[in-house]
């Protein structure tokens, strides 16, 4: 094995560990919690919208004594328009280097997929970190100009009406994904390589209810 590849796989296996012990925490030291008071409405300090065309998703908080706190937000929109992705985006926090964990329970739908955002441009260009129950996957994708690539992903039990936490450390160009605490996969790329916002993701007609977010921003990301 060549030095480079030794040097690589040293990588990629620190990336991994570090998304399974990173502190998961939010900037503020701790995770982005849902307001009780505004069940039944949309979440607060989160701008909503959809990749693709169809009618845009319908985000509000909701009681559910499975959640942390019993309260978590729900995207309840089963418009079933094929390739159309509804998003919340977290409006304080612009990123780069990051860990975020968050936890997502899928209730129903054809695609039956739920995902965080990362390095949010615009609603046609970020990446993405995709749990699906239909294929058994994790994957990471990135969405430019509104089509969605896969850059890299793995083989994962999903499970329908069942909390679980997909985790993900962007360090620059390199990524590495895990699930319920353990790692899956690291993969590189460059295609956004700015900071970019942060938020949360399904797919097509999927209701989807997604608990505490926590975002760590890393020592060298910039915060604005």
């Amino acid at each position: 094995m060549t030095a480079r590849a030794i040097l690589l796989r040293t990588m990629s296996a620190a990336m991994l560990a570090a998304c399974v012990v990173a502190p998961a925490c939010a900037v503020d030291g701790g995770g982005i919690d849902f307001d009780e008071s505004r069940i039944g409405l949309p979440p607060e300090q989160f701008d909503f919208g959809i990749t693709g065309q169809g009618r845009p998703g319908q985000w509000s908080v909701v009681r559910d004594v499975t959640a942390i706190g019993g309260i978590a937000v729900e995207q309840s929109s089963n418009d079933p328009t094929e390739n159309r992705l509804a998003f919340a985006i977290y409006r304080p926090l612009s990123l780069k280097n990051l860990a975020i964990s968050m936890r997502f329970k899928l209730i129903k739908g054809t695609m039956r997929t739920a995902g965080i955002a990362f390095r949010f441009v615009n609603a046609d260009n970020y990446y993405v970190v995709s749990a699906n129950a239909l294929e058994e996957r994790v994957d990471l994708f990135r969405v430019r100009g509104g089509e969605m690539e896969r850059i890299g992903g793995t083989d994962a039990e999903i499970v329908i009406n069942h909390w679980q936490t997909l985790g993900l450390v962007a360090d620059g160009d390199r990524f590495a994904v895990s699930l319920d605490n353990r790692p899956l996969f690291a993969v590189s790329d460059r295609t956004f390589v700015k900071e970019g916002r942060i938020g949360l993701w399904t797919e097509e007609d999927n209701v989807t209810r997604f608990d505490r977010l926590e975002i760590t921003a890393l020592p060298w990301s910039e915060a604005r």
